[in-house]
Parts: structure tokens; sequence; C-alpha cells
């Protein structure tokens, strides 16, 4: 070996970038509406023929996530039948139709500045579009990471993409603030009577009509970017391998792991390369289960809620300054233990991250519902808050993408991993389309709620998550395979 290393640093780093960018626009598309939400909320509630409410909001507010939940359900077919590049590929023209369409729902069809239900309609449908690319990009990026990746820095590549939606979203609550600047979010009071909602005259009329545009419109560069870098980076050689590309596979391991051992691994790949014809309980029903139930922990225990309302959460909690500079703070403090988890989860393993900072979650969690509960202000929620937040970026953010990414056998990773995904986008509209007529009727009920569900979900990861940090994708095949076999001779036993 003569001190050679193991792989090619840069090339792979330079793929994980630029695969990463996708993870960028995933954090941007889902957090873009936390700095707009009150100024589009404002913005509908001046409609004369419908009354917007906070149901409508709820749903208007999270309606991008309908669209990942079907870019996720379709992400097996399109990773499958396209291969993992082409797909992001098309994500990316979705992330900027979305970002143009959201920001001027008016083009072609209806008057600029005039609210109606029917353009209330066509926003939701702009942002359904964008959802349907955070869906297939959720999928197919941590799918195509851990494809390319050595299994000795699996871990940690795929974190990144962890670490890529995080910083996305920092990057949005940052543009937020700043396009916001010297204008302030609109005030929005209840009629005591009538219980209907209204915007207060005083309220700022630039934030109500232009604001919330621009923040939209913001996305379509890096979407632009991410669709432009993708040329730049090849197909992963497990699909190379699928469609009897084998050359193309080989040279792209040769790229990354050298001639040896770019030999030793296409010979691995070869002998677990059924994926177009392997049935998805080939390996038994418990793969598939644990993957679906780490998806729906990870949006269970209720983190979007907080990302996507974050203003109006540490607002309510008694922030200064309508809560914008509290969640730019803590998009910072979520990078940083996003970096903490890029740095343990292949050292740690991926069950003791899980486990003890879940945890950690639910003290978070247990403490904003007991200042609710005692009428506390101030400094003790505001951190609550972020130590929840923080906590969950430190374990449940990137680890359970790592998860997914590698638990499932080869045979059977694209149909997997679309169906996991879709669970984890269903339950993150349940959450965050929930969360605003709970949070009214009682933030205490909410965070308690969070809070329970995070103690179950470390139970969960202690009784049946398998512990992946170390094997390669192939040992993960033969893992499954020895564990169908024993519960089959279990079976003829009895």
């Amino acid at each position: 070996m003569g001190g050679k290393k193991e792989y090619n640093v840069a090339y792979i780093t330079g793929i994980t970038l630029v695969a990463t960018l996708g993870g960028l626009l995933f954090g941007y598309d889902t957090a873009v509406i936390s700095g707009a939400e009150k100024g589009l909320e404002a913005f509908f509630l001046q409609a004369t023929d419908f009354q917007y409410n906070k149901v409508l909001h709820g749903i208007t507010s999270s309606s991008a996530l309908i669209g990942c939940v079907i870019g996720g359900a379709l992400s097996g077919f399109f990773a499958t039948r396209f291969g993992r590049r082409d797909s992001l590929r098309f994500a990316s023209v979705l992330f900027f139709l979305s970002a143009l369409g959201s920001s001027y729902p008016e083009f072609l069809f209806f008057q600029k500045g005039i609210p109606t239900l029917d353009l209330l309609v066509t926003f939701n449908l702009y942002r359904v579009l964008g959802g349907i690319g955070v869906g297939l990009a959720s999928a197919v990026i941590p799918m195509y990471i851990a494809e390319i990746a050595p299994s000795q820095i699996r871990g940690t590549l795929v974190s990144c993409n962890q670490f890529a939606i995080i910083f996305g979203m920092l990057v949005v609550y940052f543009v937020n603030y700043m396009i916001l600047g010297d204008h302030t979010n609109p005030v929005i009071d209840k009629d005591p009577v009538t219980g209907m909602m209204f915007v207060d005259p005083a309220s700022d009329p630039w934030t109500i009509a232009t604001g919330w545009r621009r923040m939209f419109l913001s996305e379509a560069f890096p979407a632009a970017l991410f669709g432009i870098m993708l040329f730049l980076v090849p197909k992963t050689p497990r699909y190379l391998v699928m469609v009897d590309q084998e050359d193309k596979a080989l040279a792209v391991l040769t790229k990354v792991n050298g001639v040896s051992k770019a030999k030793e691994i296409l010979s691995e790949i070869k002998a677990t390369s059924k994926e177009k014809t392997e049935k998805l309980f080939a390996y038994g029903v418990a793969v598939v289960i644990i993957g679906i139930m780490l998806s729906v922990f990870q949006q269970a225990i209720g983190i979007n809620a907080v990302l996507y309302y974050a203003p109006r959460i540490f607002e309510s909690a008694g922030a200064e300054g309508g809560g914008m500079m509290q969640t730019v703070i803590m998009g910072i403090v979520n990078i940083v233990f996003t970096v903490v988890a890029i740095f343990t989860v292949d050292k740690l393993g991926r069950k003791p991250l899980l486990i003890v900072v879940s945890i950690g979650m639910a003290v978070g969690a247990f403490s904003v519902a007991i200042c609710d509960h005692l009428g506390l202000k101030g400094i003790v929620p505001v951190l609550s808050i972020i130590v929840y937040a923080a906590f969950f970026m430190m374990s449940w953010g990137p680890v359970c993408w790592v998860l997914i990414s590698e638990i499932f056998p080869n045979t059977i990773r694209g149909k997997a991993i679309a169906i996991a995904v879709a669970f984890q986008w269903i339950f993150n509209y349940i959450v965050s389309s929930t969360f605003p007529p709970l949070y009214d009727f009682s933030p205490m009920v909410a965070y308690g709620l969070y809070g329970t569900i995070c103690i179950l979900a470390a139970l969960f990861v202690w009784k049946w998550v398998p512990e992946t940090k170390g094997k390669t994708l192939e040992d993960m095949s033969r893992l499954w395979r020895k564990k169908e076999e024993d519960t089959e001779s279990n079976t003829e036993e009895n």
C-alpha cells in the first residue's frame, strides 16, 4: 500500500459538495416559509371572496409537504428508472420553477396584488411543485452519496447532507432577515366577538405586498446553481451496474477507491444488484417497518413545527424584535451541533447518538411545556427551544438519514427508501399543519406531546434498530438475509 490513502478524498469531497447543494435547497425550501408566513397570512386575510383562517394558514404554510410526500413516493421509480444523478437534475428544475411561481403566483392568469381563493390555490400548487423536488432530493441525495462513498466515511459524508440542510435553513433565515430589513412583520389580531382574524391597519404594507415574494424568489439562485453543478458529477456505480454499464461503474469506483479496491467492490455490487426484480419484502417485513418507523419518529418528535414557525414561536416566548434574530441564532446553534454529529457518527455509532440525544430533546420539549404552564417568558423558554432543536441536529436530523441510506439491502434500496421517505413527509405534514391550531390551543400540550414522543423514539431505537457503523452496503444485505432465514427457521420449528 506504501502509505497511500484508501480512497480519493478530493474526488469524493467534490462529489459530496455538489450533491449536498440539493440538501441546502431542501433546507432552504422548507424553511423559507418561516420568514414569509406572516406576510403571506396578512396578504390573504385581505381577500374578499373567502375568509382566510388559521386552518387554511396551517395548510398553506405546510402545502410544500404535500409535494414532499409525492416526491418521496416517486423517488424509487425515478432513482431506478432514470438514475440517482438525473433524478436530482429533475429536482433542481422543480426547485427553480417553484421559486419563481411562489413569488409571483399571479403570472399569466391573475391581477397582481389581488388576493383571491383561486390565487391561494395557485400559490399552493407552486409550493407543492417545489415540495416534489424536496421529496425527490431528500430520498435520492443520501442514496447517491451512500452509493459512491467508501464505507469508512459513509456516515460522515451522508451526515454532510444534513449539515447542508441545516445550513440551507440558516441561509434562508438570514436572507429573510436581510430582506425584511427595517420593515416589520404585520400585526394580526382576532376579533373578540366573531373570532375572525384581521390585519392591524398600522401594519407595514411593504411586508404584506412585497416582502414574502422576495423571500420565495431568493431560492431561484441556489436552485439554478445546483442544476448546473450536477453536470459535473458521475452516476453512481451501483446504478451503472444495474443498467449493465460495468466499465463505467469500474471507472467511477477506481477514481474513488483505487484500482484493486474498485475491482473488489464491483464484484460485491454485481453479486447483489438485482434491484429491478427483487421483491420489497425479500428480506422480510422487519427491515422495511424499521425504516418506516425511523422516518415517522424523526418527524413525530415535532422538530419541523419549530423550524417552520420559529419567529412566531420565539415572539410568543417573549423574545425581542419579533423573533427573527433569535431564529438566526438558533440556526447558528443548529449548524454547530450538526457538525458535532458529522464528527461523531462514524466514531460513536448511530444507535448511541439517537438514544442519548432523544432524551436531551425530551428535556428541552418538557422545559418549554413547563414554562408555558407557569407563564414564564424570556430567556428560559427561548433557550429550551434552542436546546430542543440543537439536540435534534446532533441526532435525529443527520443520523436518521444515514440509517435510511444504509440500512436497506442493495436489492430493495430504491423502493424501500421511497416508502420510508414518503412516510417521513406524511408525518412532517401532519405535525406542521396541526401545529398552528394545537399551539393556539396550548403550547404546553404541544411540547408535552413532542417530549413524550422523544422518549418513545429512544425506546424504539434501543429495542429494534441495528447498528450499521462500519458495515458495507453489501454487509447489510447479508445481515437482513440471515435474519429472514433465522425467522423462517424458527417458524418451521414451531
